[in-house]
């Protein structure tokens, strides 16, 4: 490894950390969630960074070479449509095949009444949510898969193969790319793992946003109910793939628990009551989140306030800058606030005067990371994203000088283990078929009990993990 490449990652790494510390570092970093905007820069289409994900890699260390930024994710390009075509999603837009080659892959909500889960099913997913994915949810958004008692056909068999084949074929490649990424541009990894709201689960991939309010006029019980079902579940899936390092928070995108898709009411009734203990129990477990708060949050920045200090990163897209600092800046790191239309259709000039408004307002005494309000997608201008970059290393410097050192992790304190506390767990989180079911089914076992249950368990998680990561990672 370059040793000033090295030097210069550490450097970065250190200065990234400290700010998600709510600390002051030598200067703002800058840690950019660029999609598309990395094909317009390397000079790929939408199509080809979205569908052949090796060459979205490479567009990003390409970007990351040429931009002085200080942390970004392996691929924001984060949907690989070679998956979601492989296992015949409904509802992806695939950029070359059902889009133009140039436009961003788009989510197809279902229309009212074709909902992927029904409103009479609510029980099935409460009684055991892995279950219903596989068994209801998954054939109804495939465009090959048979539901239980359907006839299973070839193309059914080889869609299943096909889609874990490709899962793990990408979920492999980023250790690697995040190795790349050190080595060849010295820039730290932004996230590590993925997580949703059990209430935006329902509305993004389940009962579709107008089926979930209907169903909170008629049925809200029921709905308290499931996102308390999903609460171990999605628990589970973050602190599976959070930094073993506890440097890069867990991704958290947040979709429709904001005024006004849903009232304040139903956030306080609904939306909080089951998110705030898992993140609680994430910070407990060693791990921030990354609150990736699309669209704009201002009416419950000062439920985020209940937090524990520290626990999140609070990205803001069209919160009031001033606002959000005022009511988090104190306990809490943020980060964006630049708008995408500046960096899209604004003059230089423009893109200066909007760096220099949020850098004011929120990073006067540290803990802030510069970004884009949202992703960053190929209406991006080139020009505007080097001045946007190049105008905050200039100004937001602190006066201190780069660290080229390991920095503590963002959870320095005690750091728990074992089952959360925060709320009711369920045995099982992680399984797909217990061990003790999978035993009763089988002949006396004649060797190592304990060699054969560890194996099993370990495979049957990646079936686990497999349906969960297609509900919230595709």
């Amino acid at each position: 490894m370059d040793p000033a490449v090295e030097k210069r990652y550490l450097e970065r790494l250190n200065r990234f950390v400290t700010a998600l510390r709510n600390e002051k570092p030598d200067c703002v970093p800058i840690r950019p969630f660029a999609a598309e905007f990395v094909a317009r820069y390397a000079g790929y289409t939408c199509q080809e960074v979205t569908h052949d994900f090796t060459k979205a890699f490479d567009a990003t260390c390409k970007t990351l070479s040429d931009f002085d930024w200080d942390a970004a994710p392996g691929s924001m390009v984060y949907v690989w449509t070679g998956l979601t075509q492989a296992l015949g999603l409904r509802y992806y837009g695939i950029p070359g095949i059902d889009i133009p080659a140039d436009t961003g892959f788009q989510y197809i909500e279902p229309p009212a009444g074709s909902a992927f889960m029904h409103e009479d099913e609510y029980d099935q997913l409460i009684e055991d949510p892995t279950a219903f994915l596989y068994n209801v949810w998954l054939p109804r958004v495939s465009r090959e898969l048979q539901p239980v008692g359907g006839r299973v056909t070839y193309a059914h068999n080889l869609t299943l193969v096909k889609g874990a084949m490709a899962m793990m074929n990408y979920f492999n490649a980023f250790p690697a790319q995040g190795a790349r990424m050190r080595a060849e541009c010295g820039t730290a990894s932004a996230i590590s793992g993925i997580f949703k709201a059990p209430f935006d689960i329902i509305a993004d991939k389940l009962r579709g946003y107008v089926g979930l309010s209907m169903d909170m006029m008629l049925q809200p019980d029921k709905v308290m109910a499931a996102c308390e079902a999903l609460m171990p579940h999605l628990y589970q899936m973050a602190l599976s793939g959070a930094d073993p390092d506890g440097y890069a928070p867990i991704g958290f995108w947040m979709h429709r628990g904001c005024v006004p898709f849903i009232s304040p009411e139903q956030f306080d009734s609904h939306y909080w009551p089951t998110l705030k203990p898992i993140i609680e129990e994430l910070w407990a477990h060693g791990h921030q989140t990354m609150f990736y708060a699309e669209g704009n949050w201002d009416h419950h920045l000062e439920r985020f306030a209940e937090l524990p200090e520290r626990s999140i990163v609070f990205h803001m897209d069209r919160s009031d800058v001033k606002h959000t600092q005022e009511a988090l800046g104190d306990k809490f790191c943020l980060s964006g606030g630049v708008p995408n239309t500046v960096l899209s259709y604004g003059t230089p000039g423009e893109v200066r005067d909007a760096c220099k408004h949020v850098l004011d307002i929120a990073a006067r005494d540290g803990g802030f990371i510069m970004d884009a309000s949202a992703i960053m997608q190929n209406d991006a201008k080139p020009e505007n994203v080097r001045v946007f970059t190049e105008f905050t290393r200039e100004y937001g410097q602190y006066g201190g000088s780069p660290t080229a050192a390991l920095p503590p992790r963002v959870c320095d304190g005690p750091v728990a283990s074992g089952p959360p506390k925060a709320f009711p767990g369920d045995p099982r989180a992680g399984v797909c078929m217990p061990w003790e079911k999978r035993l009763s089914d089988m002949p006396p076992l004649t060797g190592d009990t304990s060699l054969a249950q560890r194996v099993w368990q370990e495979i049957d998680g990646l079936g686990y993990a497999f349906i969960w990561h297609c509900l919230l990672s595709f």
